[in-house]
């Protein structure tokens, strides 16, 4: 008997296909344009790219011609699935690249300085965030939400920082190679990792009840990944790259590298966690145990600097929808929560600074690049959408302040930078980084092309 096999499945529809290109098409031309007008201005281009999603969106293009953007951004989530694709291998391999040209040299030796400043920069927003939860008008809370959950998410949301933000931030001003770069990465991580942790935490129990068992596996997962990464991990990575670097040309290199990163992102994604945590502590492996000469990375940093991150921000911003600030109640309560979220987080963040012996200017640049919330905020507010835990209102306050506190970042560190001398540990790693830029000889096969 002859078994039946399954019917191929018929590839992507040729009018899905001309949207999908159309979308990144513009979205792409767009945040190059408002990422060059950002720089012009002294900001850096994540600031523009970003601001595209916002012109695209319901904030502003749905709003002004909603049938020219019924046709361009149609409400298929399908459609919407392949431009998240894309702009999810975008965002890792630009964190994984940040983790690649992390000093952990410097890390180790200021860990208590990166371990102060993080978890100062959790506690005192968390507080507040759980604190405003309880207070805020009970009209602006979906009915059926636990009072105790809605406020541990807001909570969460005040808590976060966005290392792929920060990340850009930091490549756009020059800034990777100092010292305060290098620690805005570390303690931005640990917000990171304890956010997405309260995250899973929070969710599970706006689904159901969550017990000790559930955090303490979560907190074995955490543990399992560092030690992988250190025992097996190290290794691992060193003979993929050792391997790929024997080829005549770069390309070998790269595609190893991005299979590497890809791969990590999946495998902290499948325990729960954040797969930008994965991607994150690959690029660190990479960069250290690895080997590879940066040259070798310089095409790969380009097209995802270029193409990959603008799409991504770009893309970040289609889903946010400011109108529902005309409403004089949710403007005022959302100035309220950006203002807690905002002084929180800089002064978490200074305090845990001053305490770890960081001067004035170190702690308000610190304050500055991690208070960035950006992308990680719309993330974690569309969960608490999805979930039902956050209204529209709420939803748009959180999204308000991710799209704000990015905007600040910027002046306010190249006040405190300029304040800064730059030491002789910073000018070796920033002769090392040059290197990152520097465009290798091209392959055989880009030679024939």
């Amino acid at each position: 008997m002859l078994l039946s096999l399954p019917a191929p499945i018929a590839p992507i529809a040729a009018h899905s296909l001309l949207i999908f290109l159309l979308q990144a098409g513009l979205l792409l031309l767009l945040a190059l344009v408002f990422g060059r007008l950002a720089t012009r201005f002294g900001m850096p281009a994540v600031v523009g790219e970003l601001f595209v999603g916002v012109i695209l969106g319901p904030s502003l293009l749905a709003w002004a011609a909603p049938g020219l953007h019924g046709r361009l951004f149609p409400a298929v989530a399908e459609q919407y699935h392949l431009l998240d694709a894309v702009g999810q291998i975008g965002v890792l391999l630009l964190v994984g690249l940040t983790g690649m040209q992390m000093d952990m040299g410097m890390v180790r030796r200021r860990f208590g300085a990166a371990a102060g400043v993080g978890f100062g920069g959790l506690i005192i927003p968390l507080g507040l965030g759980i604190g405003a939860g309880f207070v805020l008008p009970k009209a602006l809370i979906p009915e059926g939400t636990d009072l105790t959950v809605f406020a541990l998410f807001l909570g969460v949301a005040l808590c976060v920082s966005a290392i792929p933000v920060i990340a850009k931030t930091l490549i756009d001003m020059n800034l990777l190679h100092r010292n305060v770069g290098q620690l805005t990465l570390a303690a931005g991580m640990i917000d990171d990792v304890f956010g997405w942790l309260m995250l899973s935490v929070v969710s599970a129990m706006a689904i159901q009840a969550v017990t000790a068992g559930t955090v303490l596996l979560s907190l074995a997962y955490l543990v399992a990944i560092v030690v992988f990464a250190l025992t097996l991990g190290r290794p691992l990575v060193r003979g993929v790259l050792h391997l790929a670097g024997k080829s005549d040309g770069d390309w070998t290199t790269v595609g190893a590298v991005v299979a590497l990163l890809l791969l990590a992102s999946a495998g902290t994604h499948a325990l729960g966690l954040e797969a930008l945590f994965g991607a994150f502590i690959c690029g660190i492996l990479i960069g250290t145990a690895g080997k590879v000469d940066p040259a070798r990375l310089a095409p790969l940093r380009t097209v995802v600097l270029s193409v990959f991150a603008p799409l991504f921000f770009a893309t970040a911003g289609l889903r946010m929808d400011l109108t529902a600030l005309i409403r004089p109640d949710v403007l005022l309560t959302g100035l309220a929560v950006l203002a807690l979220a905002i002084i929180g987080k800089f002064a978490g963040v200074y305090a845990g600074a001053r305490l770890s012996r960081l001067n004035k200017w170190e702690g308000l640049a610190l304050g500055a690049g991690l208070n960035a919330r950006g992308v990680i905020g719309i993330m974690v507010a569309t969960v608490g959408l999805r979930l039902g835990i956050l209204g529209v209102e709420i939803y748009t306050i959180v999204i308000l302040i991710a799209i704000v506190t990015p905007l600040m970042a910027p002046p306010i560190l190249r006040f405190a930078m300029k304040r800064l001398e730059q030491t002789a540990e910073e000018q070796v790693r920033e002769t090392e980084q040059r290197a990152w830029s520097t465009q290798p000889a091209r392959s055989p096969q880009e030679q024939i092309l």
